[in-house]
């Protein structure tokens, strides 16, 4: 039995810094023994079918694997379907009401306290709010993240020192959560 798994690299071919091309991440999972693989954007997401149940174990094969094949490193993080469907239906925004540039998630390698965020005083930057679920935080910017007061505070990298985070705009969450469907 397969499971339905996305693939979310970090800090990929932004600015031209560490291009990686998506031909060629489709290449490395296939080569990974991957199945059905395919990639959304060019901002490093890939979905594709693994016989494992480790995440973990997915995502540090496919970090050494581009460590070798393109000679930097790139954090990952790889959640299955089921979980990123969750993060949808979990959702404590009205996301139907909202455009995709005005939710985000940030994903976590591992799960998040409020006791992280305690330092960031969430009165301060309404409208703009942030929402804790599993391994994840959903963050509203009615203005889009460019503008975000808030995502600016949330991106201290204080606050999240030694956990792999990476962030996605809610249309990507929705596709994702779609190719990833058993």
């Amino acid at each position: 039995m397969t499971t339905r798994y996305a693939a979310l690299l970090r800090g990929i071919n932004v600015g031209g810094h560490k291009k990686v091309p998506m031909a060629e991440l489709r290449e490395l999972l296939t080569e990974l023994g991957h199945g059905d693989v395919a990639t959304y954007l060019q901002s490093g997401n890939a979905v594709f079918s693994s016989a494992s149940d480790d995440e973990q174990a997915l995502a540090t094969a496919l970090e050494r694997a581009i460590q070798q094949r393109f000679g930097f490193g790139v954090d990952c993080l790889v959640r299955s379907g089921p979980y990123l469907r969750a993060v949808v239906d979990d959702c404590p925004f009205p996301a139907a009401e909202l455009e995709g540039k005005q939710l985000h998630v940030t994903y976590f390698s591992q799960p998040v306290g409020p006791e992280r965020l305690a330092s960031i005083d969430a009165a301060a930057f309404l409208p703009e709010e942030f929402r804790l679920g599993d391994r994840a935080l959903y963050l509203y910017a009615p203005n889009g993240l460019g503008r975000s007061k808030l995502a600016e505070a949330l991106g201290r990298p204080s606050l999240f020192k030694g956990i792999v985070a990476t962030s996605r705009n809610w249309n990507t969450v929705v596709k994702l959560a779609e190719l990833t469907r058993d």
